[in-house]
């Protein structure tokens, strides 16, 4: 016979309320909640999702919306952010939008129809007037015209340690490489910070800034590094352009780290156990993902929530610096 909340509660010798607490992710004592969790497990209960969802005005279900599931940095986010909402018993909707704003239009509509509770979004749609502040929406890195809740890595001190470590690595003559989204972000502080570095050393920073979506990078890439030959310390807005510069200073006949050094942003990986793939700025994903949900929780919970959540990065060095 299928166990009920009273089996369980009886078990956990608590109340139905408590057990429904527990359930739907309200904070109780962490030795109740253990209690309840052994019982659920001991007699294999079942909430009744669709009951939940009628009584609670809830779906227990979050949404996504990531730019590409092709990144590392973007799939490993969805990984803890996954991770932790079924913790906190919830599931996950992934919006893959690829710059697609119809398609994060369509999910924020979901939190009006109640089909979801909430959307984590990392978005570079043109979106801004369809993002609300009465909306539960956590957004990561971007700002809204409405004070939208976020949550960002330190981009400033990021570009400040990309400064730093190029400059410790006796880099003569230094350059920033990325690209300007049209929307305001916190991704933009990466090369504010590198300059400001610079800036106080009396530094010059030759720039190569591209207006986003960026057209014939490549192309770009190689003309600039072919009129400036005498670079030999580079910072990137990301892993995935300093990739990019490192196949082209490879045509022009310059190796990383002997000729020049490169650091990038991100702290990509291209699986959980092998390493980052070049000296970069690591962002700590899995503490982005799991403070993310953690706002967007108390939202839905009708708690305050933080408004601008910053979080430490660090340097790691590898192959492309010495």
């Amino acid at each position: 016979m299928k166990a009920t909340m009273k089996d369980v509660a009886a078990l956990a010798e608590v109340g139905v309320g408590t057990v429904s607490r527990v359930i739907n992710g309200v904070k109780v004592k962490d030795k109740t909640k253990v209690k309840v969790m052994a019982a659920i497990a001991e007699l294999n209960y079942e909430p009744d999702e669709y009951a939940r969802g009628l009584k609670t005005n809830r779906s227990n279900t979050i949404a996504l919306i990531l730019p590409t599931i092709w990144h590392p940095f973007f799939s490993e986010f969805a990984y803890y952010v996954e991770e932790t909402l079924s913790q906190n018993g919830y599931k996950l909707f992934l919006c893959n939008a690829n710059g697609n704003a119809e398609k994060e239009k369509e999910y924020i509509q979901m939190i009006k129809q109640n089909k979801v509770d909430g959307i984590i979004g990392i978005t570079y749609s043109d979106i801004d007037k369809y993002v609300s502040s009465n909306l539960p929406f956590v957004s990561i890195d971007r700002h809204f015209s409405e004070p939208i809740s976020y949550v960002t890595a330190d981009n400033y001190v990021g570009g400040q340690i990309a400064a730093q470590e190029l400059l410790n690595r006796n880099c003569k003559s230094l350059c920033y490489v990325g690209g300007t989204s049209p929307y305001p972000n916190e991704t933009n502080n990466r090369k504010a910070g590198f300059y400001n570095v610079c800036e106080e050393k009396g530094l010059p920073v030759k720039t190569l800034d591209m207006p986003e979506p960026i057209q014939q990078l490549e192309q770009q890439l190689t003309e600039f590094f072919t009129n400036n030959l005498d670079i030999d310390g580079i910072f990137t807005v990301n892993d995935y352009m300093a990739l990019d510069v490192i196949k082209v200073m490879k045509k022009l006949g310059k190796q990383a780290p002997t000729d020049y050094q490169i650091i990038g942003f991100d702290g990509v990986k291209i699986s959980q156990e092998r390493d980052y793939l070049i000296s970069t700025i690591v962002q700590p994903i899995e503490e982005m993902a799991k403070t993310s949900v953690e706002t967007l929780m108390a939202m839905i919970l009708n708690e305050e929530p933080p408004k601008r959540v910053i979080l430490p990065v660090f340097f790691h060095g590898g192959e492309t610096t010495k």
